[in-house]
């Protein structure tokens, strides 16, 4: 009688080991890895699995040549960067791109929780940083477009070719509104008017997206594998430092702040701009990167940006003078003014032992860092990067395709400003006739592709020649243009005997600035370096010229406008210098309007419209109209 009592306790004993067995599944289930379950469902389930280690792991963005995917898995890496230059290979393919993002991808899976990690580029003017693709005009050449929906376009094929290296964070738009263009970055501003500024975040649902009209405001929106996440940067102030000194305090009054600075952030958040970078500079004397009022009262709370805060390039070491002075006190600051991924991008073992230590001491609160972490999730989910974290070869034909590069030529035509055309309006010298026995083509700029990008092209400080990428310089694009029968002559330097002997129907005349970035680009006197000006007495003193200004910015040309017959802005083009020649030619008509003040000197500087001061060379919106010309 024994034998079933001890049937019926096993039997028990095995129906209560399968409840428990259940019961430890359910609770082990990866709630945050199901796609059917709500964004705050996951993050709130993946949080509650993350050590303080792994979060703060999250909140770190550094520099691929200083990681692994060891690196990526040992210390919960939540983000990688290539700065200024920083590829696989020199010339690397879109192949090599993607394999190494996913090298580093499948260092970060292999991690306890698997999270995915996000990479991030300066794609700022195209995918800039990237062999053979296609390079835009940089953006204050896009600002005198005056068209909102052709940047959105050009927001479409940045994300297309950014998506063909397997990369899926890009730290654009710039929306700062340059005030005065001794500024070195000004040619990343699309203009000193806010309002144009504001009207060109149609950019931004090009790169991630077009945003549904019921979606929540604030929220972070990326809408599929074509897109990617984007920045709206430099919070805030940055174009408005005094003398346009790159990362220099900016002075302004509140009615300032609401109606120069701020309108392009309103805009990109209710376009749901997934990430917001901090600007180096300072607003009425306060460091952004450790202002707590602007970036976690203003930026999060008043205007309810539900995004990731990054910083900018050791923007975070910048917080003291000398930067990286007090380490310990820079990470405090700018972890509790808001900022919730730390661009380090060297540093991490140092910030990683300096957060862990604020934390456990009570100087940085866990709910801070909470913050931080479910802003990052928000968007990495977002981005759908737990269903897709590997990159795969399905867009590496859109790398430089030609539908990308006649786009950028059409952006190219219509940014174009002319300033003046003839010695009255009744003698136009421009259009050009494409039939001439004898052309002249000369200046520093007319053939060398580096020149016409500009900075932030292949390297942070761009290029000289034309040997680094591939595109379509001045020069070419003349001779494409021109008759077959038509003679062009180029000397980029002739002295004046040469061009008195040499017969010429007229001359075209390429000149301008050379490549800078940020700090290295401000520059107090604004004047072309030599030989431009030299080029422009030889040249426009002796036969009927165009004078083709490339430059980031308003430079000064007041002395020569004189001897010029015709002055055109091209601003920096880009790979497409086929856009300039098809308007010279007449193929399109001038269409650009300034959006900048031109001054006579730099003594007026800064000068805005409404200024009493206000007597400029050509005013903010400026620009000669032509038709295009009949056959030729």
């Amino acid at each position: 009688m024994e034998r079933p009592r001890i049937v019926g306790t096993l039997l028990m004993a095995i129906l209560v080991w399968c409840c428990l067995a259940t019961s430890a599944n359910a609770d082990t289930k990866m709630i945050y890895k199901d796609s059917n379950q709500p964004y705050n469902v996951r993050i709130k389930d993946l949080i509650g699995r993350m050590t303080l280690e792994e979060k703060i792991g999250q909140m770190i963005q550094i520099e691929r040549n200083v990681s692994s995917p060891e690196v990526m898995r040992k210390y919960f890496i939540g983000s990688l960067l290539s700065g200024g230059g920083s590829e696989p290979t020199p010339q690397a393919s879109p192949k090599d791109w993607i394999d190494m993002v996913n090298e580093f991808q499948k260092g970060s899976l292999s991690s306890r929780l698997g999270i995915p990690m996000i990479y991030g580029i300066d794609a700022v003017h195209g995918h800039n940083n990237v062999y053979k693709a296609t390079i835009f005009p940089h953006n204050i050449g896009l600002g005198a477009t005056r068209d909102p929906e052709l940047v959105s376009r050009i927001g479409v094929v940045t994300a297309l070719e950014v998506r063909a290296t397997g990369i899926h964070y890009v730290f654009a738009p710039c929306i700062a509104v340059c005030r005065d263009p001794r500024w070195g970055r000004c040619y990343e501003s699309y203009s000193e008017d806010p309002k144009i500024v504001q009207d060109m975040t149609e950019i931004i649902p090009g790169l991630q997206g077009q945003i549904p009209s019921s979606y929540p405001k604030g929220v972070p929106f990326v809408g599929g594998m074509e897109s990617v996440a984007a920045c709206a940067k430099h919070y805030i102030g940055d174009g408005g430092t005094t003398e346009g000194i790159n990362e220099n305090n900016t002075v302004i009054d509140n009615k300032g702040l609401l109606s120069i600075l701020l309108p392009g952030y309103v805009s990109s958040i209710r376009k749901g701009v997934a990430t917001v970078m901090i600007s180096y500079s300072s607003l009425n004397g306060v460091k952004m990167h450790a202002n707590y009022e602007m970036v976690t009262n203003f930026l999060k709370k008043n205007l309810r940006f539900k995004g990731f805060v990054i910083s900018d390039w050791e923007g975070i070491d910048r917080i003291t003078s000398p930067p990286h002075a007090n380490y310990t006190y820079s990470i405090e600051a700018s972890v509790n003014a808001g900022l919730d991924m730390i661009m380090l991008p060297y540093n991490y073992t140092e910030f990683i032992d300096g957060l862990t230590y604020l934390v456990k001491n009570n100087f940085v609160p866990m709910s801070r860092i909470d913050d931080a972490v479910k802003r990052i999730l928000l968007v990495k989910f977002t981005m759908g990067l737990f269903e897709n974290p590997l990159a795969d070869e399905r867009f590496v034909k859109q790398l430089g395709c030609e539908a990308h590069r006649e786009l950028a030529r059409d952006a190219v035509r219509k940014s174009l400003v002319l300033l003046k055309n003839g010695k009255s309006a009744d003698a136009p010298l421009l259009p050009l006739p494409k039939k001439a026995s004898n052309i002249l083509v000369a200046g520093s700029h007319a053939d060398n592709l580096g020149y016409q990008c500009g900075g932030w092209t292949i390297k942070w400080m761009g290029f000289s020649g034309n040997n680094l990428t591939t595109g379509t310089t001045i020069l070419t694009a003349i001779k494409n243009t021109v008759d077959p029968t038509s003679k062009v002559v180029y000397n980029e330097n002739p002295d004046a005997e040469f061009v008195k002997s040499g017969g010429f129907s007229y001359a075209i005349v390429v000149v301008g600035e050379h490549p800078y970035a940020e700090t290295k680009g401000d520059n107090l006197n604004l004047t072309i370096p030599e030989p431009g000006p030299s080029t422009i007495t030889n040249v426009c003193g002796t036969v009927k010229c165009v004078v083709v200004v490339v430059s980031g910015r308003p430079v000064v040309i007041q002395p020569y406008v004189a001897s010029i017959e015709a002055l055109v802005a091209a601003w920096l083009p880009g790979s497409e210098g086929q856009g300039v020649a098809d308007v010279l030619f007449g193929d399109f008509g001038f269409t650009g309007k300034l959006s900048f003040t031109w001054f006579k000197t730099v003594d007026q500087l800064p000068m805005h419209v409404g200024d009493p001061h206000y007597d400029p060379l050509f005013p903010l919106g400026f620009g000669l109209t032509t038709q295009p010309a009949k056959a030729q």
